[in-house]
């Protein structure tokens, strides 16, 4: 186990990633096989994060079904990670594309998967499943490929509020994305919800015009 990353042994499983510690409450994109996609599926849940910036949090969400589809109904890190790096592209290229920036987009989605191949033999869940420190559950998801400081933030949230996995001190490291406010996707367990965080963007980018006057 490294001092860093906490990450444990390989193991002999398969690398098939629809393994799951908990099914999850979350409600995003509006199409029942995509919202139980990622609520009971790790590598849905973590390309959706990861498809999450610069396009709408729906079609994001949608991303990780639309690829499940187009690989023959399900994910496989390893699978993902193994394939020629223009056939791949070509999958999330085909329209309607996963992300608006298939080229950029294809390359983190492989090497998201190449890190969970290599750290975790292509068990996706494993990066926190029983894992009793939010410090050691940031530091796992902060060295995954594309996953930033906010973007962490958001995930350890979404893990807690929408799964139930809340290891000790992850309020402090989810930050604001803890409070009760509409801010991201662990907020998102209805229409309802989705439509309060869509006001509530809408207003801050209101204040924010009328800020610059």
């Amino acid at each position: 186990m490294t001092a860093k990353t906490g990450k444990p042994p390989k193991t002999s499983k398969s690398g098939k990633t629809g393994k799951s510690s908990a099914k999850g409450t979350l409600w995003v994109t509006g199409n029942d096989e995509a919202d139980a996609l990622l609520n009971r599926d790790p590598l849905a849940l973590l390309i959706g994060m990861l498809l999450d910036q610069q396009i709408a949090i729906e079609l994001a969400f949608l991303g990780p079904h639309r690829l499940a589809e187009r690989l023959g109904g399900s994910l496989d890190a390893r699978e993902i990670a193994e394939m020629e790096p223009d056939k791949f592209l070509a999958i999330v290229a085909t329209k309607p594309a996963l992300h608006r920036f298939p080229k950029s987009m294809g390359g983190r989605l492989q090497a998201l998967c190449e890190h969970i191949v290599d750290n975790y033999d292509g068990d996706a869940g494993a990066i926190w499943r029983g894992v009793r420190s939010a410090e050691v559950m940031r530091d796992r998801l902060l060295a995954l490929p594309g996953y930033g400081d906010e973007k962490v933030k958001i995930f350890v949230a979404l893990l807690a509020k929408r799964f139930g996995k809340r290891p000790a001190g992850w309020e402090d490291i989810a930050g604001d994305f803890a409070d009760e406010l509409p801010r991201s996707v662990a907020d998102l367990h209805s229409a309802e919800a989705l439509a309060a965080l869509r006001e509530r963007r809408a207003d801050l980018t209101a204040a924010q015009k009328a800020e610059k006057g």
